[in-house]
């Protein structure tokens, strides 16, 4: 194993890309400094994939990896509601949120993303108990785990069966919102790109009411937009047709 140090600044906009290309390319893990990325591999082609980096050290690293992955995955608040923690930790919930425990893996969602912790904060407010919800592109589950906390009752679904296979939430499935009769759901929220959200924008408004979506670094206004909130450069917007 080695590790890479890699000089990117916590309040660079680039850092979340960076974090997401190591992943991309197999990373064992990340440990985040203020003002650097620390990336472990196994594989040593990475090296000169990485060059237009300028890694600041490569070397061989004798490293505890349970250890470093726990460091990885700390603990973190969002919203009003929710404190996201790994199965491992044993710090206390603080008093007035709830925990939301998730096992980080190569599936997307671990509460850390600016696009997913808007969508946490956004579920907080339009959730209410007995809302229906689909969660669209669910990977991790994390999503359908919070509306569960928020007394709402969630169906994950996405179109890659390795992520539905690591969802760690029930009732899933391997589709998309297209494999969804009309109506069916109070309230649709979706964590991808902008892209997937234009091609689908049809599909989402015909199983719900609301939408929450988000994963997007810019997006014309929509019709029936009703509010639209941003996070380090990420934008989350809510859609309530009338």
């Amino acid at each position: 194993m080695f590790s890479l140090l890699i000089a990117a600044d916590a309040g660079d906009p680039q850092r979340d890309l960076i974090v997401q290309r190591l992943w991309e390319l197999g990373t064992l893990g990340i440990v985040e400094g203020d003002q650097t990325l620390e990336a472990f591999f196994e594989d040593e082609s990475v090296i000169e994939t990485l060059a237009d980096l300028h890694p600041q050290r490569i070397e061989p690293e004798d490293v505890d990896w349970e250890e470093e992955t726990k460091r990885s995955f700390p603990p973190v608040t969002v919203g009003a509601t929710f404190f996201v923690a790994p199965p491992w930790n044993t710090d206390p919930t603080p008093a007035g949120r709830e925990r939301l425990v998730i096992n980080p893996g190569s599936a997307c969602g671990t509460g850390y993303h600016p696009c997913t912790q808007m969508c946490l904060a956004l579920l907080e407010q339009h959730v209410k108990p007995g809302s229906r919800v689909l969660d669209v592109g669910a990977g991790s589950g994390i999503l359908s785990k919070a509306v569960a906390i928020l007394k709402g009752g969630a169906v994950a679904c996405d179109i890659d069966p390795d992520s539905i296979e690591q969802c760690d939430w029930q009732p899933k499935f391997v589709g998309s919102v297209d494999a969804v009769a009309p109506g069916t759901f109070d309230l649709l929220v979706a964590n991808i790109s902008a892209e997937a959200h234009r091609e689908m924008m049809p599909e989402y408004r015909r199983v719900a009411r609301t939408l929450i979506l988000s994963g997007f670094e810019d997006l014309e206004p929509q019709r029936d937009e009703t509010q639209r909130i941003e996070l380090d450069g990420w934008y989350a917007i809510v859609i309530t047709a009338k």
